[in-house]
């Protein structure tokens, strides 16, 4: 078998490369998910909130999904349901079966990962206790209640102030159940500003920041946990514990994008992302490799993971029609983005001007939360952009725009540099 492009997940991420491949004019795709349907994590975000910058109006996570579905459908791009990637190799020869088709291999010519992230489990946290019944991950929890018609439990304790478990904390209510606290390891909360007011604020229920979970009790289900105060090295601080009685706990801890094809296959990690080191194009360092979405870095909105992958499948169906031509991949220096003084990464990590589009979006996070700081971007020693924020978090991503004239105009051209400055 093979296809021109192969698209490993058929979530919000592989949906758009698939929908901007094909429109690109793109013949060859084939898209593969693991799941039932198409449309990924967002078939159990029942909540509204997407699509404001896509389709500039406010969606569910359902109806978000069956836009591209439909899109997909309109252009008749060939998927396969209930199939597992097994590997991936160099050479781009994908492995995968499923029920009907027993093991397969599809040759591509380029292959665009977007295999979305999971959540960090109640292993991965070093809490003390046994092992009951009644800890689930605040996603879990979500496909439970939104998919299943099951109520993981009456009385909720929420570990981590990610936007799942915000999200949660305000359908657990809804839906009766009593969620007594919201405990967050770091001094500040991991989700959107815009779910802590509309999730814990709306409904009362208390966010304490800097503390965590430093037992649970109780050995058949959940009885109860306490939780503490943590020092700056998040050491809990003696005398400061809390008992609160519940039956459940959810976990909220971060999200870990879907990375053992990529690494398995040889592509070069961010160790801050956890996902792929990519070029201006979204290319890793396997050449016809592209990633895109929450398998490449964590995102706050689907609709940049819409935008991200539209431009993947752009920039993969260009790499299609170069190859064979002699010189079209000619490799030009590729110029580093420097992620310094409070900037904790940035996607893409390096730029080649010549591959480049006229403008080229870079996205980043900030470490801690910063009042009145500028967003200031250099090119070698000179500075092209400083623009003033009242606040930056690091549960918010932030972007700038780099012009391809402006870098072309820069005589030996030997890093971009992204950091925050306070005047």
């Amino acid at each position: 078998m093979q296809a021109d492009i192969v698209i490993i997940g058929g979530g919000p991420a592989g949906l758009a490369a698939a929908v901007a491949a094909r429109d690109a004019g793109e013949d060859s795709i084939l898209v593969l998910e693991r799941d039932s349907r198409l449309g990924g994590i967002l078939n159990q975000c029942i909540h509204n909130g997407f699509g404001l910058h896509t389709f500039e109006e406010e969606l569910t996570g359902p109806e978000y999904a069956q836009r591209f579905i439909d899109m997909a459908a309109e252009r008749k791009i060939d998927y396969k349901l209930n199939t597992m990637v097994l590997s991936i190799s160099r050479d781009k020869v994908v492995t995968a079966m499923n029920r009907e088709d027993g093991m397969f291999q599809v040759q591509a010519k380029a292959v665009i990962l977007a295999m979305g992230c999971r959540e960090r489990p109640r292993g991965a946290l070093n809490i003390p206790g046994y092992r009951p019944a009644g800890i689930f991950t605040a996603g879990t929890a979500q496909r439970l209640v939104n998919i299943e018609g099951y109520l993981p439990g009456r009385e909720i304790v929420i570990l981590g102030s990610g936007d799942i478990g915000l999200i949660m904390a305000r359908r657990m209510t809804l839906e009766g159940a009593k969620v007594k606290v919201v405990a967050e390891l770091m001094p500040y909360s991991g989700g959107l500003k815009r779910n802590i007011v509309q999730c814990l604020n709306d409904f009362n229920i208390p966010l304490k920041l800097s503390h965590t979970v430093v037992d649970i009790r109780g050995k058949e289900r959940v009885e109860g946990v306490t939780i503490a105060q943590v020092d700056s090295h998040g050491k809990p601080v003696p005398g400061t514990e809390e008992d609160y009685t519940c039956d459940t706990l959810l976990l909220s801890c971060g999200l870990i994008p879907e990375n053992e094809l990529s690494a398995q296959m040889g592509v070069e990690m961010n160790p801050v992302t956890k996902g792929p080191m990519v070029n201006e194009s979204l290319e890793t360092n396997v050449e016809g490799v592209f990633a895109c979405g929450n398998v490449l870095h964590v995102h706050d909105l689907v609709d940049f993971v819409s935008e991200e992958a539209e431009n993947a499948g752009r920039n993969a169906v260009k790499y299609v029609r170069a190859m064979g031509r002699p010189g079209s991949r000619k490799e030009t220096g590729a110029v580093p983005v420097l992620a310094t003084d409070g900037v904790r990464y940035t996607v893409p990590v390096c730029v080649r001007p010549d591959y480049m589009d006229d403008k080229l979006t870079v996205r980043f996070r900030v470490g801690n939360v910063y009042r009145d700081h500028y967003i200031a971007v250099y090119l070698n020693d000179e500075r092209i952009l400083h623009r003033k924020r009242q606040i930056l978090a690091p549960g918010e991503m932030e972007q700038v725009i780099l012009d391809r004239e402006k870098l072309k105009n820069v005589p030996d051209l030997r890093q971009i540099r992204i950091c925050l400055e306070k005047d």
